[in-house]
């Protein structure tokens, strides 16, 4: 491969999926693994978490050549040169009790910004892949940018939540937004996989996305979609998101500034953000 990788996103998009296909199968297979490695509170890894990270972190740095930053393993900086960024398991906490939405999440991070994004949902069937640029493609398939849209008429998937958690974005805050969240929108959902959440906001299925996580991994590949779909991609406060970025608010054009609004009467949203 040549020595600027990044000259070559259709070849590096391709191979990547292929190796998403390989390991697809033992994806299936291992729906509702138990927990194996304890991460924190309600937080874990299975075993196949494990496997599954060395597989398919082994494959693409054996045929890209590029280094891989995972989940469970960790990997290069993510801020500047060019890493593969890997969750094996997205929804984990979905996967372990055999519930259907979890996925795998992979995208190819430049100097911090995602370039390439793929969200492979095995056990839907469903594989989402774009490069920098568009179009998002659905098993393969172009899909049409997203159109302007009002959150009345949108469906938004809303991250984890649990009223009484602290942290960088307290329980107390998520809560505040939902009450207006739901009176403004036409419905709200809680998938349990920010993966699930991004990849459906990038084919139109949701109108927007409100994650209140940080980490690269859950949300690189989301990203890329996202804004190869047309959508709009920032923080919760409203900056452009980058590989350090808080926390991500993801919507169709016109659903993003009503959620951003939303959010901005409701608190100042970066003042929420802890660490």
């Amino acid at each position: 491969m040549a020595a600027n990788p990044i000259a070559e996103l259709p070849e590096l998009l391709a191979v990547a999926s292929e190796i998403l296909d390989d390991a697809s199968g033992r994806f299936v297979e291992g729906l509702g693994a138990p927990s194996a490695v304890t991460k924190g509170r309600n937080d874990f890894a299975t075993e196949l978490d494990l496997e599954l990270e060395r597989t398919v972190s082994e494959g693409l740095a054996l045929r890209t050549g590029i280094e891989v930053h995972g989940e469970e393993f960790g990997g290069p900086q993510l801020t500047s040169g060019t890493a593969w960024v890997l969750d094996p398991i997205d929804g984990t906490f979905n996967y372990s009790s055999g519930h259907p939405l979890s996925g795998m999440l992979l995208a190819l991070v430049r100097d911090g910004e995602p370039v390439l994004g793929l969200t492979w949902l095995p056990i839907l069937g469903q594989r989402y892949a774009a490069m920098r640029g568009g179009p998002v493609l659905l098993n393969g398939t172009p899909l049409a940018p997203l159109p302007p849209a009002k959150l009345a008429d949108s469906m938004i998937g809303f991250g984890a939540f649990n009223v009484d958690s602290d942290g960088r974005i307290p329980g107390r805050f998520r809560f505040d937004l939902l009450g207006p969240l739901s009176r403004l929108s036409s419905r709200v959902r809680m998938h349990g996989s920010t993966g699930i959440d991004l990849a459906f906001t990038a084919a139109g299925v949701l109108g927007g996305a409100i994650v209140f996580g940080h980490h690269p991994w859950d949300n690189a590949a989301g990203v890329a979609l996202v804004r190869a779909a047309g959508g709009v991609v920032t923080d919760l406060a409203g900056e452009p998101w980058t590989i350090t970025s808080g926390s991500v608010l993801a919507a169709a054009p016109g659903v993003h500034e009503e959620l951003l609004e939303m959010i901005c009467t409701v608190a100042d949203p970066s003042t929420a953000e802890e660490g």
